[in-house]
């Protein structure tokens, strides 16, 4: 009887995939390959998705071979990933170009249009999305116009963990978040007719909407031989990876939040009923019947990674010690390097350094770098609080919470403490998990709770919580000059 799932995560800077033991709750194996972000123009964030299913049939068989578990005891397999990122792919489910990812920020204008032909408030009401640069419509409108002959080609539009899941074997669709997220899609799962109108697209373009833990078909012998696996194996769908890794981390009750430092930042909280408001996300609990209101910022471990190539790729971890000795917010950081998604939703902004002196070191602008991402976090709590959404314990996961420094600095800004969740894979053992729910190895979602572990909490240190909120509001000010400087940059880049 099979005992093991497998959850694949597309992330933006990385593949991971995990092997979990359902049975005795653990995890036995995990791999995971380097993903390229591909920014070749301001605003552009694309990659590819070649690379993308070439790192799941290598991840897949690393786990089979570290673990040595029989490739007969796997019951099921599940993927998750960044959302709405948009893949255009033809009759057969190829794509036609490189996949644009979700804080890609080259559709303003259609968005701008968007916002004067369609009902904004009645747009949020049924989807629970404003119309942002995270909205797929207008990504869709710029394919039209600019690159005629893929969209010709083009039959469908997929997410990115949905499309891995297509390659492996399942059949065309999309995970009911992306289609909530991408604006497509209301709360209850169908489409949302007023976008395809004012867009002029049909509805052809999104396939069947299917929730996670759903079956989407079965593995195909191509997949099976460079996976591993067996053929036929049921492929499942999991979900949006800021849902699941939540969903893994414990943020499962009224009150509970997480902060995830991946390669975009996201924060989310759960509720027991559908909080909308535009300048945060919606997300569908993998429970029924919850939810998570949610924000995700456009830059985070991806503008650190930035940072670090522009300082010839030095250690993390040196990065971390050079910062950790010097003092908080010497200078301000506006992280705006892809625009910003929420709670701003400007895909016009532009990132800054302010405060600059001789005397500076690659260390302040570092630890600036952090502490913009943490002030960003800060301005989603602070909305949190303006529409009733109770904040208790607080967790923090992926790949930054390993960086003592960056946890420091975020307790210190948010004036709370935080359980970093201990040997976390993120959004890979909620897939996991959708794998298991999917083909009834567990009797249904609340049994996560033996797959985790919180360590010690992060504590804030008084003198230096005084001084971030402090340089907060300073932040907050210099946002606001600079907004009106970053507009007419941006539109100096499109003419």
């Amino acid at each position: 009887m099979a005992q093991f799932t497998i959850g694949v995560d597309i992330g933006t800077t990385g593949t991971k995939t995990v092997l979990v033991d359902v049975s005795a709750g653990r995890i036995v194996a995990q791999a995971a390959r380097d993903t390229r972000l591909i920014a070749d123009r301001a605003g552009h964030a694309e990659a590819d998705p070649g690379q993308w299913i070439d790192n799941a049939h290598s991840t897949i068989r690393e786990v089979l071979a570290a673990s040595g578990v029989s490739p007969a005891d796997v019951g099921a397999l599940a993927t998750t990933g960044m959302v709405p990122a948009v893949v255009p792919v033809d009759a057969h489910g190829d794509p036609v170009r490189r996949a644009l990812l979700q804080n890609d920020a080259r559709a303003t204008a259609e968005i701008e249009m968007l916002r004067t032909t369609m009902d904004p408030e009645s747009a949020l009401a049924a989807t629970g999305s404003a119309i942002t640069q995270q909205s797929v419509a207008p990504t869709a409108m710029w394919l039209r116009r600019n690159e005629s002959r893929q969209w010709r080609d083009t039959a469908r539009l997929v997410g990115s963990y949905d499309w891995v899941l297509m390659a492996l074997g399942a059949d065309p669709h999309v995970e009911l978040n992306w289609a909530i997220e991408s604006g497509l899609g209301t709360l209850d799962g169908s489409l949302y007719g007023p976008a395809f109108a004012a867009a002029e697209l049909s509805t052809d373009l999104v396939p069947h909407v299917l929730a996670p833990g759903a079956t989407a078909g079965a593995l195909h012998p191509d997949a099976a031989a460079a996976t591993g696996l067996p053929v036929g194996l049921p492929l499942v769908v999991g979900g949006a990876d800021h849902v699941l890794s939540a969903y893994a981390a414990g943020v499962n009750a009224p009150g509970d939040w997480l902060v995830k430092l991946g390669g975009a930042g996201d924060v989310l909280a759960a509720s027991d009923t559908p909080v909308v408001d535009a300048r945060l996300y919606l997300d569908a609990h993998p429970v029924p019947g919850r939810w998570l209101p949610n924000g995700c910022m456009a830059t985070s471990g991806s503008l650190i990674r930035w940072f670090q190539t522009l300082v010839g790729g030095v250690e993390l971890t040196d990065l971390d010690d050079e910062a950790a000795g010097r003092g908080p917010a010497e200078l301000l950081c506006l992280p705006y390097f892809l625009g910003e998604k929420s709670p701003l939703h400007d895909p016009d902004l532009r990132g800054a350094f302010v405060g600059l002196d001789l005397v500076h070191t690659r260390a302040d602008m570092y630890r600036a770098v952090l502490e913009a991402i943490a002030f960003g976090f800060k301005h989603h709590t602070e909305v949190f609080a303006d529409i009733g959404v109770r904040l208790g314990p607080a967790m923090v996961t992926n790949g930054g919470s390993k960086s003592v420094l960056w946890k420091q600095i975020l307790a210190d800004v948010l004036d709370a403490p935080l359980w970093p969740v201990i040997g976390h894979p993120g959004a890979s053992l909620g897939a996991a998990l959708a794998a298991a729910v999917g083909v009834g190895m567990v009797d249904g979602w609340d049994d996560i709770g033996r797959f985790r572990t919180l360590g010690d909490p992060v504590q804030p240190e008084p003198t230096r919580a005084g001084r971030y909120a402090e340089a907060y509001g300073q932040w907050r000010e210099l946002g606001d000059l600079l907004t009106p400087v970053s507009h007419r940059l941006a539109r100096k880049d499109k003419q």
